[in-house]
């Protein structure tokens, strides 16, 4: 276990920064997510902060992870990351066939009716994800919201600003340059272009 919240990000930011894989400290971030303990972005006095770091931590989840099937009742699921556990211990109320991925977090008396969220959102207590509405990676969303059916906050699951695992950043004249790619790569572990440091699956 790691107690220290600074050494959870420094050992994520260095195994990143590497192009190498720190299992025990990505799952730890992502259980922390699961719990509220951490966020991957939250709101202070001087306004919203993204903590880069857990996205990053988010990202190398799904290099750690293998594609495993889950059935649950007559429903089959196949992906790498579980679905989120221990709802009634959260006293929370998800209505089938509604989703919540492991890593995202719910706040007490949130309710999911047949919707989606993703790993690493945060939604505040009371809110409603009504019918086909769904919640994008790490999108962050307040207490006592009304998500109305099919609304869809998008996911800000990017690339860290700066460089990709194993990537030199490279002259752009003084313009910065990010780099995007489609979810299904991002989930695969397709990062861009990489040195051998960090090959694809």
């Amino acid at each position: 276990m790691i107690a220290n919240a600074e050494e959870l990000r420094a050992r994520v930011e260095a195994a990143y920064s590497a192009g190498e894989m720190d299992a025990e400290a990505v799952e730890e971030t992502i259980r922390r997510l699961d719990r509220g303990q951490v966020r991957s972005a939250e709101k202070g006095p001087d306004g919203w902060t993204v903590n880069e770091w857990v996205k990053k931590a988010i990202l190398l989840y799904f290099r750690l992870r293998s594609m495993e099937t889950v059935e649950v009742g007559q429903f089959e699921y196949r992906d790498k990351i579980p679905l989120k556990h221990d709802l009634e211990a959260s006293g929370v109320r998800v209505v089938p066939p509604a989703v919540a991925r492991y890593g995202s977090f719910l706040s007490p008396d949130v309710i999911m009716m047949p919707s989606y969220v993703n790993i690493g959102a945060w939604i505040g207590a009371g809110t409603m994800v009504d019918t086909w509405a769904t919640v994008g990676s790490c999108a962050q969303v307040g207490a006592r919201v009304h998500l109305a059916g099919g609304v869809g906050i998008g996911g800000v699951l990017e690339p860290v600003p700066s460089t990709s695992p194993g990537r030199r950043p490279s002259s752009t004249g003084g313009r910065s340059r990010r780099a995007r790619w489609s979810s299904p790569a991002r989930e695969r572990g397709a990062f861009p272009p990489a040195s051998s440091r960090w090959p694809p699956a």
